[in-house]
């Protein structure tokens, strides 16, 4: 059996990842691809984690990609997760991925407003509802859910979630119904209001923002083609790690592998023609935002988290922001209501390493400037961090 040690998987870590100097890159679609998608859950995670792997950081080239040259799309995904993925692969995630989660969306929303008695039959009358949607917002061209609301009144109607507990909440379903759409690859979530960490978001039709529907791909070749993607930028990784980052069963992570024909090594499994070393590479500090894909890619993180999982992740398994040093995770770091970003470091990890994560606070500090944000799902560190 081949062997990968951990400081070889640290290594392909920094390089495939961009995080290590000599590896960072300029085209934000490019540090999307190679990471198999850049999660979008907190919209300030997208651009910190662009600007992690940029030579030159950039919000506004991250803008630019998302809203003008829309090469990178927005799409709920792999564990009904909010993804921002390149247009090459956005047919391979839509039905790898967010097809099955749509399934799971419809049943969910269809119980909903039967339980809420907005609808005697209320699977054929979301289906109205969301044709006069779609014809609404292509005569608009785009629109936020409140003002489609406005031209479709059915999308008015409230729901109550979570009723009886501290969280109940009473929602128009016109949010339910754009993100059904949406992960069915029917609308696209455009440019939001307000700045870029804003996440009320105008929609469009697919063929209005992508110039056509987006291209079905059959199941099983989709999910072959996107495990064999997470094996070049992850691998090795194991069954375990796979049917976390996908949300699949275990019977369809092993159908998925049979088609991409992985080997075993010393620490999961890897393509089969990626079992060559590779090489070392320069000392290297990093620091990355809540929930970022590299922090997020494995479910067995030891070798790269140590001990400080209670401390950088919440209890639901989503990671804070957290410091980097030659290929492990040892500090985190926050924002603070004044702006200045804080960070501690858990371990000695010597003076020169030191000054770089200080140096590395100030070009966040300097990129994100008077934009104030909060993790979506806070870490114990991040919390404390924030005061």
């Amino acid at each position: 059996m081949p062997r990968i040690s951990v400081e070889e998987r640290r290594a392909r870590l920094a390089r495939r990842h961009h995080l290590a100097t000599a590896s960072k890159g300029s085209q934000v679609v490019e540090l999307a691809r190679d990471l198999v998608g850049l999660h979008a859950t907190d919209p300030a995670s997208i651009y910190l984690s662009a600007a992690a792997r940029m030579k030159k950081p950039s919000i506004t080239a991250v803008e630019a990609a998302l809203y003008e040259n829309r090469s990178l799309v927005r799409m709920l995904a792999m564990r009904r997760t909010l993804f921002i993925e390149p247009l090459d692969l956005v047919p391979v995630v839509q039905s790898a991925a967010s097809h099955a989660v749509a399934v799971r969306e419809r049943a969910r929303l269809v119980k909903f407003l039967g339980d809420a008695g907005i609808a005697r039959d209320a699977g054929p009358w979301l289906r109205k509802v969301e044709q006069a949607a779609l014809r609404a917002l292509a005569s608009l061209g785009e629109a936020t859910a409140g003002q489609l609301a406005v031209e479709v009144p059915e999308l008015g109607e409230k729901l109550v979630l979570s009723q009886g507990k501290k969280y109940e909440a009473t929602v128009s379903i016109s949010g339910r119904v754009l993100l059904l759409l949406a992960v069915e690859g029917r609308v696209v979530r455009g440019r939001p209001r307000g700045s870029w960490i804003s996440t009320q978001y105008r929609w469009t039709t697919a063929e209005n923002w992508l110039g056509g529907p987006i291209e079905r791909v059959p199941v099983d070749v989709a999910r072959a083609e996107l495990v064999r993607r997470w094996l070049w930028a992850f691998g090795p990784g194991t069954l375990t790690d796979l049917r976390w980052w996908t949300g699949w069963s275990a019977r369809e992570v092993r159908a998925a592998l049979g088609s991409a024909q992985p080997v075993e090594v010393d620490g999961g499994l890897v393509l089969a023609d990626d079992v060559a070393p590779v090489r070392a590479v320069h000392p290297w500090v990093a620091m990355l935002p809540s929930l970022d894909a590299t922090t997020m890619g494995w479910k067995e993180r030891d070798w790269y988290l140590s001990s400080y999982g209670p401390l950088l992740f919440d209890r639901m398994g989503n990671a804070g922001p957290t410091i980097w040093c030659d290929g492990r995770v040892v500090g985190g770091w926050a924002q603070r209501r004044d702006g200045e970003i804080v960070y501690r470091v858990l371990e000695d990890i010597g003076r020169s390493a030191m000054a770089a994560v200080g140096a590395t606070a100030e070009v966040i500090q300097n990129l994100v400037g008077d934009v104030r944000y909060t993790p979506r799902f806070p870490s114990p560190l991040e919390r404390e961090l924030r005061g």
